[in-house]
């Protein structure tokens, strides 16, 4: 391919194509859905249009951008299983979107009703499918569109994998935070190799880090070393604002700009969006 077409073939990526970008690590609490959300948000005031996806039992994303589960009628639960509505048609994604208080980012919601999806899905053919399905529609719609997964290496975390490209990786800088690796890099490779579906790790992002202990840094200079290159520059601090942010139902970066969470998510987000030629021409080869 000859510069001028790859360069045509870039542009009309660029403008047709979101990076699907899942969240993945099934140790909980490592600060997975803290960072999709502030990611999201980061990205979407970077003028990028972002869909924030839910796929969480536990529905955290979904409060921490103050949206109520019980207060909806439809949640994502709902399309992944094909649940007809009154009028006997089965919602879209589309149609149970929400927008958030953040401009250029929209939420699909979840709710505890999704604990019973795996269950379900788990007789029907093509059940790793259902999600990547079902985005397809809104692909050309955003620029990014980002799963925050469960805290499992089960079917929902699976139907993330194979809808999405990419996946970043969140590790908290914590005593035992790379045990379990070699589990979920092992579900990557099968993803690729028995599924038939190409996903690339674009990315680690060292989570709760203080530099005031001695432990954090060794571990981090541990995740650097086992997966080098693919370590984002920024890691993020253990940090109060976080919390709080969550708690008030608003992106950090909205509640309080100023920071050192906020900062540090901003970075991220700059280093995500410096990966999207190298996304692009990915997506092109394939």
């Amino acid at each position: 391919m000859t510069g001028s077409k790859e360069e045509a073939r870039l542009e009309d990526l660029q403008k047709t194509t979101a990076r699907v970008i899942a969240l993945v690590n099934q140790k909980g609490g490592c600060g997975k859905t803290t960072t999709a959300v502030n990611l999201a948000a980061c990205l979407a005031v970077s003028s990028r249009r972002v869909l924030l996806v839910d796929l969480d039992p536990q529905a955290n994303a979904t409060v921490s951008l103050g949206v109520d589960p019980a207060s909806l009628p439809r949640t994502i639960y709902h399309v992944i299983v094909d649940d007809p509505g009154p009028d006997g048609a089965a919602p879209t994604l589309e149609s149970i979107i929400v927008r958030s208080s953040v401009g250029n980012l929209d939420l699909v919601p979840s709710s505890i009703e999704l604990a019973a999806a795996e269950l379900e899905l788990s007789a029907r053919i093509g059940r790793e499918n259902m999600l990547r399905k079902k985005l397809a529609p809104l692909r050309d719609r955003y620029d990014y569109i980002l799963v925050d997964t469960p805290p499992s290496l089960g079917l929902l975390t699976l139907n993330a994998l194979v809808a999405c490209e990419e996946v970043i990786i969140p590790i908290q800088t914590h005593y035992y935070a790379l045990l379990g690796m070699r589990q979920l890099l092992r579900t990557l490779k099968a993803v690729r190799e028995e599924v038939g579906h190409e996903i690339e790790i674009a990315g680690v992002v060292p989570t709760m880090y203080d530099a005031r202990t001695s432990i954090s840094k060794e571990i981090l200079q541990g995740i650097r070393e086992y997966f080098g290159d693919k370590v984002f520059a920024s890691a993020i601090h253990f940090n109060i604002k976080l919390v709080e942010s969550s708690m008030v139902g608003v992106p950090v970066f909205i509640h309080t700009p100023a920071s050192r969470g906020a900062q540090e998510y901003m970075s991220l987000a700059k280093e995500v969006m410096a990966l999207e030629q190298t996304a692009r021409r990915a997506a092109a080869r394939n």
